[in-house]
């Protein structure tokens, strides 16, 4: 990590450092006409045609610059300005370019091109580092064609398995693998072999503190956990307008109070704790008979696991006094889990004091989505900077932020990646 002499040097001469925001913004524009969404957003989804297009763009942008890129065989993409002792690891920077199928112009392209920009400065400015800097495009972070999101990153970090994640298929039958090696970015390098010092991430909040506080950036120190679990009732399909009210044995109002009652979690553990029902199926979903079995999910999340453990039990025990009262039979399975994630204090550290540095309004942020940096964060120093988003908006093309945001998260990433790679004082 930053040693205090970098510390000092990026404070007595970083003030002047500051990204060229309108070059950042240009290059966000020139991205978002690839793959263009049906209003005004994007959909470049990942190993697409569009996606290998993209991919182009940005090694010709690294190209440009000097960069070696390096291309493992999840297909992430590794641009690499060296320092000046190759022999230290890198400090890694980025996030992804892929695209919900309604994306906007900035989730995960703002964090790959601002990292972009910092090599851009650094070469127009001469400033050499001692440690390498190395740019990420992530593959497949969204997860949207091919599930689960964060997919490549989390082969990086250990979590999943290259013949698993090869294996993985879309709505059409299409694997990763065989997509990858379509589109021609599938490499050679070993997924994991690369080693890091320290991997800095940012992104959009996806959310509306930032905004609605009028911050300008957040310092996430945590990424919330996740629960999913999959409930189904099992009542008495009957016709709803012959069968006496207390005759009913009805799944469907099951459901109903089981909702409310995952409202009410989560509003005990406020502000931080989330909670709801998502997809659901109703059976026979016919509006003229009683549903006799419903299936859904419950999504939890919070950034401390007891907490998450907490609303569980409370959900179980609850949901077991609705259905008695009612006589249904239920059953909970654990659809999907995410343990919280807390960040590198260092990492978090040098985001806190590039902010102060340049004047930029900050407070701590919990991520309430995954991202690449929760799955690196297992295996190297980590730590995520957000931006405000207008609404909180995204997964939505209408998706927006302004210009001064992406400058000034840029221009804390800067400062934050520099001060960990060490600037050689000539």
């Amino acid at each position: 990590m930053a040693s205090d002499m970098n510390t000092e040097m990026m404070d007595q001469r970083g003030k002047n450092f500051r990204i060229n925001g309108d070059r950042l913004w240009d290059a966000l524009m020139e991205m978002a006409k690839i793959g263009p969404g049906v209003a005004g957003g994007n959909n470049r989804q990942t190993l697409t045609d569009e996606d290998a297009e993209g991919r182009r763009l940005y090694q010709s942008w690294c190209e440009a610059e000097g960069l070696e890129m390096g291309l493992d065989k999840m297909g992430t993409m590794f641009a690499r300005r060296e320092g000046t002792d190759p022999s230290l690891p890198p400090v890694m920077v980025g996030s992804h370019l892929d695209t919900q199928p309604t994306g906007g112009k900035y989730d995960g392209v703002l964090g790959v091109l601002a990292g972009l920009e910092i090599i851009r400065t650094l070469n127009e400015t001469g400033i050499r580092t001692r440690h390498p800097i190395e740019v990420v495009n992530w593959t497949n972070e969204e997860g949207t064609r091919f599930s689960p999101p964060m997919m490549a990153s989390g082969v990086f970090a250990g979590v999943h398995t290259l013949d698993w994640a090869y294996g993985r298929t879309d709505a059409g039958g299409k694997t990763v693998g065989g997509e990858l090696e379509r589109i021609g970015w599938i490499g050679d390098e070993e997924v994991g072999a690369r080693k890091l010092a320290a991997f800095f991430e940012l992104h959009i909040e996806q959310g509306p503190i930032l905004e609605d506080e009028n911050i300008d950036i957040g310092v996430v120190t945590h990424g919330q956990g996740l629960n999913w679990l999959q409930v189904t009732l099992t009542g008495k399909e009957a016709h709803t307008g012959s069968t006496p009210m207390p005759k009913r044995v009805n799944a469907g109002l099951g459901m109903a109070r089981i909702t409310q009652l995952v409202d009410e979690i989560a509003w005990s553990h406020a502000p931080l704790a989330v909670g709801a029902v998502g997809h659901c199926d109703v059976y026979p979903n016919s509006r003229n008979i009683i549903p006799g079995k419903v299936v859904f999910t419950v999504d939890l999340r919070h950034p401390k696991q007891q907490v998450i453990d907490d609303m569980e039990a409370r959900l179980r025990a609850g949901a077991a006094e609705i259905c008695k009262e009612i006589g249904l039979e239920m059953e909970i399975e654990q659809a999907g889990k995410f343990d919280p994630v807390e960040f590198d204090d260092g990492c978090v550290g040098a985001i806190r004091r590039a902010a102060q540095r340049l004047g930029y309004s900050h407070r701590d942020i919990v991520s309430g989505a995954g991202h690449d940096a929760c799955w690196i964060n297992r295996i190297a120093p980590t730590a995520m900077i957000m931006c405000p988003c207008v609404d909180g908006l995204s997964h939505n093309e209408a998706e927006d932020i302004t210009k001064d945001w992406a400058t000034a998260g840029a221009d804390v990433l800067f400062h934050a990646v520099v001060e960990t790679a060490g600037i050689v004082d000539d």
